[in-house]
Formats: C-alpha cells, sequence, structure tokens
C-alpha cells in the first residue's frame, strides 16, 4: 500500500515584508541575500491611504503593519486584493490597545469606547482590510502562539489545495508596552505577506510543498536577523524568505518551527 500524501503544494506569486529596519520586501530581500548590511531601526508604518479617512484616523499599529505586507504581497503579483481569499495568523492581536483596555479598567472610569473595544478583537486586521479593499473573498483568521507563521501557512495552503483559487497569507504581530511587554517580549512590530496560487503563472517565483517534520529548524547566520526571527513569531518565516531570496536550491528542503515536536518542513523550487 502506497503512502498517503502529506504534502500541500502551491506556487507563490508575491511577497510583502516589513520588520524593524526592513521596511518592505526589496530591503529584506536585498539583506537576505548580503547585498547590503542589516540594520536595526524601529519598524516604520507607511500610513493607510487606501482606508477611508475615518478608518484611516483610527487605524492602529497592526491595522496599517497588515495593509502594507498584504498590499505590496499583492502588487508584486499584479493581483486583485478585491478578490483574494486571505489567511490571517497572528499569535496576538494589537499590543497597545490591549494595554490602553487594560489601564482604563484597573482605573475608577472603566467605561471602554465602542473604537477601542472594536479594535481589540483578534479580527480587527482583516475587518478592515475588508474595508479598504472591498475583499468578499472568504477570510480566515487564527492563532497559534509561535507557531502562528507555520499554521497560517498550512491554512492558506490547504485553502489553495481545496478550492483551487489564490490566497494571501498575512503572518503579523504586535508589540505590548510594559508591563505585558515583561510576560511578552515581543520587540516591535513585524510580518510576512505571501500570496499562494494553485497554478504556475509567468509571475511566479517558486513552488513550495510543506509537509509534518522533526528535524530542527534552520536559522539565520546574521545574528541580529536571528533574533528577530526567535523574537517575533511571523518572522519564522526568515529562513524560508532567505531561500526565496536567494533563488537557488531545486527542490531543497528547509524546517521551520512549528509545534514541537513537529515542525514543518519545506521544499523550494525557484522559478
Amino acid at each position: 500500500m502506497s503512502k498517503p500524501n502529506r504534502q500541500l503544494s502551491a506556487w507563490i506569486e508575491g511577497i510583502g515584508f516589513l520588520a524593524p529596519g526592513l521596511p518592505d520586501w526589496p530591503t529584506a530581500r536585498a539583506v537576505l541575500r548580503g547585498e547590503q548590511a542589516y540594520e536595526h531601526a524601529p519598524s516604520v508604518l507607511p500610513a493607510p491611504a487606501i482606508l477611508p479617512p475615518a478608518e484611516r484616523r483610527r487605524a492602529s499599529r497592526v491595522v496599517k503593519l497588515t495593509l502594507a505586507i498584504g498590499l505590496e504581497a499583492a502588487a508584486h503579483a499584479g493581483a486583485d486584493v478585491a478578490r483574494l481569499a486571505t489567511v490571517f495568523s497572528a499569535s496576538g492581536a494589537d499590543g497597545h490597545n490591549c494595554h490602553a483596555l487594560c489601564e482604563q479598567l484597573a482605573g475608577e472610569d472603566r467605561q471602554i469606547s465602542p473604537t477601542r473595544f472594536h479594535n481589540s478583537v483578534h479580527n480587527a486586521a482583516a475587518g478592515y482590510w475588508g474595508i479598504a479593499t472591498g475583499a468578499m473573498a472568504p477570510c480566515q483568521v487564527l492563532c497559534a502562539y509561535d507557531a502562528s507563521f507555520g499554521a497560517g501557512l498550512i491554512d492558506a495552503l490547504g485553502q489553495v489545495v481545496l478550492d483551487r483559487q489564490p490566497t494571501l497569507l498575512i503572518a503579523y504581530d504586535s508589540e505590548y508596552p510594559e508591563p505585558l511587554f515583561a510576560k511578552r517580549p515581543v520587540p516591535d512590530v513585524a510580518g510576512v505577506g505571501l500570496l499562494l496560487t494553485p497554478e504556475r503563472t509567468e509571475r511566479s517565483l517558486a513552488r513550495i510543498a510543506v509537509a509534518p517534520g522533526t528535524a530542527t529548524a534552520e536559522t539565520l547566520a546574521d545574528g541580529a536577523l536571528e533574533t528577530l526571527r526567535t523574537a517575533i513569531p511571523a518572522l519564522r518565516a526568515l529562513p524560508l524568505l532567505r531561500k526565496l531570496a536567494l533563488g537557488e536550491g531545486e527542490g531543497e528542503e528547509i524546517c521551520l518551527d512549528y509545534l514541537p515536536p513537529m515542525q514543518l518542513s519545506v521544499a523550494v523550487e525557484p522559478c
């Protein structure tokens, strides 16, 4: 009896990226290729011009982040954002908003504003994405703590394989102010967007195939980038992004952190 195929595969057509010192995918790609040195700096979030003025004023750091990386990935692929299925994956929600709510509830005046409340939920970023893009395609929002990038990747690949439609993965994280930072020391906002498609096209960058594994996760030789990989859950994607940036290694497998002892084995075939 043949073994069942446990792989999920798709083609990557677009990449979006934002992290401390890395404001977009072209900058990150140059650093991951070794073409320029990494210089740490606080994450810079572009203004969400795509939002209507009222929502733009209310946009949190998480909303600005997810719009930036999602729109960059879609633009990289030349895709219509209004027609893309999406998967939003994060280890937490809006850290600054959570902090403000806790401060309010710890004081005498415990009246929470409706705007602050609706920005506190885990799917707030997905809601703003729908407002900004007019997307009516399916949207999933999930969390798996430090394994959130891997969980989002599996979910997005599953949709591509089963529904045969392009799916945009937006994996991201937000920092918490003190005193929450002492318990969850995510240093800054960061995230990655991957547009996955069921078929190869002229815009395809690489084919990836993901399966369960137990090997040790790939690390990065650059100490500062390795610190980002381990400190910000969404950046567990960095070894995969490095392979995509280099554009080499036909069918070469890498291992990404997931839910111990299970890891993710990812085969990468650049176009």
